[in-house]
């Protein structure tokens, strides 16, 4: 299991071989062998010897902001990586593979923002039409990014241009599916400006952190970006890698308000914005995880939806050098061409 601790003041320390977590005036004993990583926030304590046992049991520890991203991490240093992933790594910031991917992992986060939104628009009468053809042109960013013709540093301005224009396009439907009290205005953050942004900020948080976990053990390196800039020391490929399963964040926040499950106390105001407090996360944070821990058939196989990001990463690196075919899962790749559908379009043009 995964353990969140994000109550204020609250401890982590190693006791008899277990963690003891001390947590207003109470303590809990958790056997290492139960824990596949531990995230805390919040101010929370933790000892040296407890960060030794986790990694002597290959427990990784996350560290979250107030924002809900993580800014730290420890982990098992005997990572499995391969010097031929990452120099292939590096080769694809110059070639066609490292464009094509590109091309492609943005498409599939239009495409499944579009899914979500078509998914939404069919269990709702009242949508108007003119909302049905502003879903249709997530479509048409997707197509324009794929049909790009070029090299990567002449285009990633482009890519860019026209996935923020299909954002500003979805996540403006999105509100529209919110209830009234917490509808919003487009994406924010650092800090967010609505309540919907807060808990989707947290949510993406979450994913971050699973997402350069997944890298690293696949044998990626999540400094060496494609279409973000590997400049200035920042983790470019987890922000490139992350986008194709965003809607694993969306959804869940999406269902969190919907189903009116939000409440006051979950959140506070601070400067200029709002975040989510202990209460909030206490909340929160099962809700996402159960529904990250939710089976689904993937790659063949009945896994985690959280274990996408996983499977994904290994098959990326053994495609990289020449031990896959492909990168992309069978179900994913025929509902992407049927997306794309880039035969037809050009047959219409």
């Amino acid at each position: 299991m995964e353990l969140h601790i994000n109550t204020y003041g609250s401890a982590l320390r190693k006791k008899d071989n277990m963690f003891e977590i001390w947590s207003e005036g109470r303590k809990v004993k958790i056997s290492p062998q139960k824990i596949s990583s531990i995230v805390i926030s919040n101010a929370v304590q933790i000892s040296s010897d407890a960060i030794q046992l986790a990694l002597e049991h290959n427990i990784d520890v996350v560290m979250l902001d107030q924002y809900g991203d993580p800014y730290a991490r420890v982990w098992f240093p005997r990572i499995g990586s391969t010097v031929l992933i990452r120099r292939r790594q590096l080769e694809m910031i110059d070639d066609a593979l490292g464009l094509d991917f590109i091309k492609r992992w943005v498409c599939l986060k239009i495409m499944n923002q579009y899914r979500f939104l078509k998914t939404l628009a069919s269990k709702r009468d009242w949508v108007s039409e003119e909302k049905r053809e502003k879903i249709e042109l997530l479509r048409n960013y997707a197509v324009s990014i794929f049909r790009s013709e070029g090299h990567i540093d002449e285009l990633s301005g482009v890519f860019m241009g026209l996935e923020g224009s299909a954002s500003r396009v979805y996540f403006g439907l999105l509100a529209e599916f919110i209830p009234d009290t917490y509808k919003f205005k487009g994406r924010s953050s650092r800090p967010a400006k609505d309540v919907f942004n807060a808990f989707l900020n947290y949510a993406y948080g979450i994913l971050y952190s699973k997402t350069e976990r997944a890298l690293i053990i696949a044998g990626l390196d999540p400094y060496i970006g494609i279409l973000h800039s590997d400049n200035y020391n920042k983790k470019s490929f987890v922000f490139d890698f992350i986008e194709a399963y965003r809607i694993l964040a969306d959804e869940p926040v999406f269902y969190f308000f919907s189903r009116h499950k939000c409440k006051p106390e979950y959140y506070d105001e601070i400067h200029k914005g709002i975040t989510l407090n202990a209460e909030g996360k206490k909340v929160f944070a099962p809700y996402i995880l159960e529904y990250l821990d939710q089976k689904i058939r993937y790659r063949n196989k009945n896994r985690k939806r959280i274990d996408m990001i996983q499977t994904d990463a290994h098959a990326f690196a053994n495609f990289i050098i020449g031990k896959k075919d492909s990168y992309f899962e069978q179900s994913v790749a025929r509902k992407f061409e049927n997306f794309i559908n880039i035969d037809k379009k050009l047959e219409e043009e």
